[in-house]
C-alpha cells in the first residue's frame, strides 16, 4: 500500500470529522503521522488499520484509568509491590497474590483488614483497589466518618436513595478506619444500610484496629445491628489480621526522628486490637 506523505486539506477535514462522530479521538489526531509512515514503509491496508485502532484503544485504556483513578479518591497511590511483608507478621504474600488476581471482585467477596494503627491496612486496602482499577473496575475509598456524615446530610436532605445507589455502584467500597470512634444509633443504621445494599452484589473491603468481640461497642452498643452487619461483611470475607510495630513509627525512626524501641510491647489502650 502506498500513502500519500500529504493528504488532501479536504479529505483531511472530512477524517476528522467522521472521527468526531465515532468518538475517535486518538485517531483524529495521529492518522496523518502514521499515514506518512505507513507510506514511507509501504505497509499494507491492513497493517495501517490495525496501527490505528491499536493507538486508540491504548489510549483509551489510559485515559479510562485515569478517570477511575480520580473518581477513586484514594488519599494516595500505594501499590503491592511497595508492601513489606517482613516488617508484619499475619499477612501471608500468597494470599494477597491470590487477591491480586481479582477472582474477589468478581465474586463480590469482601476483605477485612484488622491491626493497630500503622501496620499497614490501608496501604494494602489501596493497593488491590488499585490493582482493580488498573483493570477497569470502578472503585470509591473512603473512611468511616466521612461516609457516615455523607448518609446523615442525604437522609436530612432527601436524597437517601440516591445516596444509596451512590455506594451500590463501586464494584469495590474500601471503608477505612472502622473502630476509631463509635456510633450513634443513627449512625449504624446507616452502616449497616450501606452493608446491606451491597451484599453479594459489590466487594466491601473494611479496615478496622479491633478485633469483631470489639464492633459492638462500635455499633453503640446494639447486639442486634452488629449481629447483623457482621453476618452481612464475613458471610463471603477474606480476613487479614495484621500484627507488628506501626511502619510509619519504623519510618520515623529510620529517618533518626524517634526511637521506635519506645514504641515495642507498650501495653495496648482500652478498645485496640488485642488477641482473642
Amino acid at each position: 500500500m502506498e500513502l500519500n506523505d500529504v493528504i488532501p486539506q479536504e479529505r483531511g477535514q472530512n477524517i476528522k470529522s467522521l472521527c468526531s462522530e465515532l468518538k475517535l479521538s486518538t485517531i483524529s489526531e495521529i492518522y496523518h503521522t502514521i499515514a506518512s509512515t505507513a507510506s514511507k514503509e509501504n505497509w499494507t491496508y491492513t497493517q495501517f488499520l490495525n496501527e490505528v485502532l491499536e493507538k486508540e484503544v491504548k489510549n483509551r485504556l489510559e485515559n479510562s484509568k485515569k478517570i477511575l483513578t480520580k473518581f477513586a479518591g484514594f488519599p494516595a497511590i500505594k501499590t503491592l509491590e511497595e508492601f513489606d511483608y517482613n516488617f508484619t507478621v499475619g499477612v501471608n504474600s500468597k494470599q494477597i497474590n491470590e487477591l491480586a488476581s481479582l477472582e474477589f471482585v468478581k465474586r463480590a467477596e469482601n476483605i477485612i483488614l484488622l491491626g493497630q494503627s500503622g501496620v499497614g491496612k490501608t496501604h494494602l486496602a489501596i493497593a488491590l483497589a488499585y490493582k482493580a482499577v488498573q483493570n477497569r473496575f470502578k472503585v470509591k475509598f473512603t473512611n468511616t466518618a466521612d461516609l457516615l456524615s455523607n448518609a446523615v446530610t442525604a437522609k436530612r436532605d432527601k436524597k437517601y436513595n440516591g445516596f444509596l445507589k451512590s455506594v451500590l455502584s463501586p464494584s469495590i467500597l474500601i471503608i477505612d478506619e472502622l473502630g476509631y470512634f463509635n456510633m450513634t444509633k443513627e449512625e449504624s443504621n446507616h452502616f449497616f444500610q450501606i452493608i446491606s445494599k451491597r451484599y453479594e452484589r459489590g466487594s466491601t473491603i473494611i479496615t478496622s484496629n479491633l478485633v469483631f468481640s470489639k464492633w459492638k461497642q462500635v455499633f453503640g452498643g446494639d447486639k442486634i445491628v452488629t449481629t447483623a452487619i457482621l453476618d452481612r461483611v464475613l458471610h463471603h470475607s477474606h480476613i487479614i489480621n495484621i500484627q507488628g510495630d506501626s511502619y510509619r513509627l519504623k519510618e520515623q525512626k529510620e529517618a533518626g526522628k524517634l526511637d521506635l524501641d519506645l514504641f515495642k510491647n507498650k501495653e495496648k489502650s482500652e478498645g485496640s486490637l488485642s488477641k482473642d
